[in-house]
């Protein structure tokens, strides 16, 4: 684990992970927006440096970033991780959020993802950077997918042994 934490890296030169990928500006959001999809059909949103959202192929939120806090799915809440640090060591704490937490966390999520959706649906959203090796999917379904999926949560991410 990193001891030092940076800005993220160009995502369109640097997620070769995840292709198509494309840099948004949305009206009224100072920071790009990135989506990126693995091959697997997996989307990933970077809204800028404040929240991150990578979701499985069912459109189950997996994990986030969120405000300097990593959140991941543990099927039926999401654990809330931070790193803390002493002079020679990094520890990742852990704290699994209530249910009032959880619902707070995915109606954020949910306000955010709706605000891209519609700025796609309206065709309101510049492509600023894009690489696509085929066609530009539809982002705007695959935000629908995450916003009605039945399953909010994707299956509980397995731990370390």
């Amino acid at each position: 684990m990193a001891r030092q934490e940076d800005d993220r890296e160009d995502l369109i030169r640097e997620a070769t992970a995840l292709n198509p990928r494309v840099e948004w500006q949305i009206p009224g959001d100072p920071d790009p927006v990135f989506t990126g999809l693995k091959r697997d059909g997996s989307l990933a949103i970077y809204f800028g440096q404040a929240a991150v959202y990578q979701f499985n192929s069912q459109g189950q939120l997996r994990r986030a970033w969120i405000d300097g806090f990593l959140y991941r799915t543990q099927g039926s809440t999401l654990a809330k991780m931070h790193r803390e640090r002493t002079g020679t060591a990094t520890y990742l704490m852990r704290v699994d959020l209530s249910e009032a937490e959880l619902k707070d966390t995915l109606d954020q999520m949910d306000q955010r993802l709706t605000r891209l959706r519609t700025a796609l649906q309206q065709g309101q959203a510049a492509v600023l950077r894009e690489v696509c090796a085929d066609e530009r999917p539809d982002f705007a379904a695959l935000i629908e997918r995450a916003l009605t999926s039945t399953h909010r949560l994707a299956p509980a991410i397995p731990g370390r042994r």
